[in-house]
């Protein structure tokens, strides 16, 4: 039986060519001696089931007696060839009034089965009108190389691959792919994903970030996939040893990561929408806000180029996708499905699972226990400072636990180093756009953005760095971002929403 005309998948995860899926121990028939049934042969013989060949080419018959395939020397037309019967019929013959002839002898023969027909490149729009009357789906190269040339160049002036692949191609130098700082794994996965599309036409590339891979999951993916990203500091990298800067998950050089503002950037890939306008001139820039992932984007890529990402890139990839999107729950569109189901057929499963279900840090369970101790919570929002932290991405995890907690919609978690204060916010379950929330409450003290549903900011500590250290500053922070976040809070929502007076649940100690 054919599932689908179009890319679709079987439970064993099977793709054929030109989206032909079928179910295991399936009766397919092929009928023709064309080019096409040749190249089709092979994928068909990988396919569970029985597989039946009527050819008139003596020599083609012969070798596929030679490779254990059942194949008889006749007409394709004559249905006296035939077994007696067969679930799925492929006709694939090279001239057009042979497969209509071929097709009425296959339909009379098994009116029940399925039957594909090929079409050549001279073929008629009416002969394949009429084939289509006989048939169930009718195959035809040319459009589909058509199509795929067109996927590849690309109709949109931002994700057209002529564009991004010449302006990789121009480079003189090596390419240099930047990851946001502490990078997580949809921005891990988007810079090894672009530094694979870049040596693919030839030209040398590298990742890096600065800061650090802290959250325990992050280290498991990049070390048990073995993915090349290096850490560099302002010191080390030197911008100007690259044919250009390509900026992933991110979009502008200095804002969330340590390049100097002025840096030159040659290209940019992002899903988060822009804090402000982004300068083109000169460059690719390919800025989806509509989308979940980074990851989808350098998805869509390879699937445009003709190109497959291997084992670990496409488990790296696929989990990019997972962790930004919260398990297809937050910020999810149509196109992070599609590039989901596209890298399951090469991704690692037990790789991916040994990923998701790392030991859990101590720096994380010391991060949520005193974020729960420490809440502050108004109407359904909750705030809490952490205190000085030690790793960054431990303030993401808790506030996605805690946004767990009964009645609660929004969760903003925050703690401090010697020279930054990092906030991560979570909301759900609610209208409010949290990255322009944390925007109007953060970006004059610092830089904040994000999306509806996930946003983040930093804030340099400044003269907070003469405070006492200890208690004494963690409740300088906390009243620093709780106001305004409240604030903003309750110019976003309905006053009731979110009390400003009220008393916190817990006050911060």
């Amino acid at each position: 039986m054919l599932i689908s005309d179009r890319r679709s998948e079987t439970d064993d995860g099977r793709v054929f060519a030109f989206g032909l899926v079928f179910i295991a121990m399936i009766r397919r028939l092929v009928l023709g001696d064309g080019t096409l049934g040749r190249q089709l042969l092979g994928q068909l013989d990988d396919a569970p089931g029985e597989l039946y060949v009527v050819t008139a080419d003596t020599g083609w018959v012969t070798t596929l007696r030679d490779e254990s395939i059942a194949a008889v020397e006749g007409d394709p037309a004559d249905p006296a060839c035939y077994p007696s019967s067969t679930d799925l019929v492929v006709i694939a013959v090279d001239e057009i009034n042979r497969t209509e002839s071929v097709a009425v002898a296959a339909r009379r023969a098994f009116p029940d089965a399925s039957l594909i027909a090929t079409v050549g490149v001279d073929s008629s729009d009416t002969a394949r009108s009429r084939l289509a009357e006989t048939v169930d789906h009718v195959l035809d190269p040319r459009r589909e190389i058509s199509a795929r040339l067109l996927d590849a160049a690309g109709t949109e002036p931002a994700g057209g691959m002529g564009l991004l692949l010449s302006s990789i191609r121009s480079l003189s130098k090596p390419l240099a792919v930047v990851a946001h700082d502490n990078p997580d794994p949809d921005a891990i996965a988007s810079a090894c994903g672009l530094v694979a599309i870049a040596e693919s036409v030839g030209v040398p590339a590298d990742a890096y970030y600065f800061g650090e891979i802290s959250h325990q999951e992050n280290r498991a993916l990049v070390n048990l996939l073995g993915l090349s990203l290096y850490p560099v500091d302002s010191e080390s990298f030197e911008p100007t040893e690259y044919g250009t800067i390509a900026l992933v998950d991110h979009a502008q050089p200095g804002v969330n990561d340590s390049l100097p503002p002025e840096t030159e950037v040659g290209i940019v890939i992002d899903h988060h929408p822009p804090r402000m306008p982004i300068d083109e001139t000169g460059r690719y820039v390919d800025i989806r806000p509509s989308i979940g992932s980074t990851s989808t984007i350098i998805t869509e890529y390879f699937r445009r180029l003709g190109m497959t990402p291997d084992e670990s890139l496409s488990t790296a990839l696929l989990y990019g996708i997972q962790t930004d999107t919260k398990g297809f729950t937050r910020e999810v569109s149509a196109a992070d499905f599609e590039a989901a189901s596209q890298l399951s057929e090469t991704a690692n499963s037990g790789a991916l699972k040994r990923i998701e279900s790392p030991s859990i840090s101590g720096s994380v369970v010391d991060t949520l226990s005193t974020a729960i101790k420490r809440r502050d919570v108004r109407g359904s929002a909750l705030a809490s400072c952490v205190g000085r932290i030690s790793d960054r991405d431990a303030l993401a995890q808790t506030a996605d636990d805690l946004l767990n907690m009964e009645g609660i919609t929004t969760v903003v978690i925050y703690g401090y180093t010697d020279e930054m204060i990092y906030v991560s916010g979570r909301t759900r379950g609610t209208t409010l756009d949290l990255g322009a929330v944390l925007r109007e409450a953060l970006d004059q003290i610092g830089s904040a953005g994000g999306h509806a549903n996930m946003a983040g900011a930093q804030l340099p500590m400044g003269i907070l760095r003469d405070v006492d250290d200890g208690e004494n500053i963690t409740t300088v922070v906390h009243d620093l971002v709780a106001e305004r976040v409240f604030t903003a809070l309750e110019m976003a929502t309905e006053p009731a929403t979110y009390m400003i007076n009220s008393p916190p649940d817990s006050p911060p100690e």
